[in-house]
């Protein structure tokens, strides 16, 4: 572990680091080639032979006002089948993480894997607001 994940971490109430803690090791355990860093103050796992901390990202753990979320910058890309996601933005979905326990939802890890597959050179066009 790095200081600057180490520091975040340290950062946190011990409620918030537990289930940041479990959400990591989740994360870590699903997508073991997956860089951890520090991005936008979350915790960012990307895939460096697809690309940098955006274009190959598989997910963030982000806290917000004591909150914890998982959030997939391509979300709007992800098949979601159980309609777990949520958010409004162009591309970007999250979702919310209460307990230690939510974060042994299998369909958590089936989002990650997901997330883990896209191809961004697939996409020829954004996805459009709506669509």
């Amino acid at each position: 572990m790095n200081a600057e994940v180490k520091a975040l971490l340290n950062s946190l109430s011990q409620e918030v680091r537990d289930i940041v803690s479990a959400l990591r090791t989740v994360v870590r355990r699903t997508i073991p080639q997956a860089e951890e860093s520090i991005c936008w103050g979350s915790l960012s796992f990307h895939r460096p032979e697809v690309g940098g901390r955006v274009k190959g990202a598989v997910c963030l753990i982000v806290v917000r006002k004591n909150k914890v979320r998982l959030d997939f910058i391509h979300g709007i890309r992800l098949a979601d089948p159980s309609g777990l996601l949520q958010g409004r933005q162009v591309s970007k979905r999250h979702l919310p993480i209460e307990t230690s326990a939510d974060v042994e939802r299998p369909e958590i890890e089936v989002l990650i894997r997901e997330a883990a597959a896209l191809d961004p050179t697939e996409w020829a066009e954004p996805i459009a607001k709506g669509e």
